[in-house]
């Protein structure tokens, strides 16, 4: 049996974590290492190892996941003002949880280009 990634273990509620949304196909959590004002990770309950490794088989979940993030904005009170979803694919693209999940960041102005 493989290991859990750090997400399933907060999804199992073995490690704790401050969960802003739940429902049946995501879990939204502050992360621990913020990079703006709101810094919320939108994981689905489904692993999936990195958006590369999606099928057309997740296609249902993955737009959920986008409602998700969105809702989440809603609720944090960013939407208006504006906010960026970051998906992190592979070692270069700063990929560090093989679990994919959404970097939900507002609350303050953000630079282009990032990184």
């Amino acid at each position: 049996m493989l290991e859990k990634t750090l997400f399933e273990k907060i999804r199992d509620r073995e490690i704790p974590a401050d969960i802003v949304h739940e429902d049946d196909h995501s879990l939204a959590f502050r992360d621990i290492s913020p990079q703006a004002p709101v810094h919320i990770l939108v994981v689905p309950k489904k692993v999936i190892p990195r958006i590369a490794a999606a099928s057309g088989d997740d296609a249902e979940v993955l737009g959920k996941l986008l409602i998700t993030a969105a809702t989440v904005a809603r609720q944090q009170g960013i939407a208006e003002s504006g906010f960026r979803l970051v998906i992190n694919n592979g070692r270069d693209g700063g990929e560090t949880v093989p679990h994919l999940h959404i970097h939900l960041l507002g609350g303050r102005p953000l630079d282009w280009p990032p990184g």
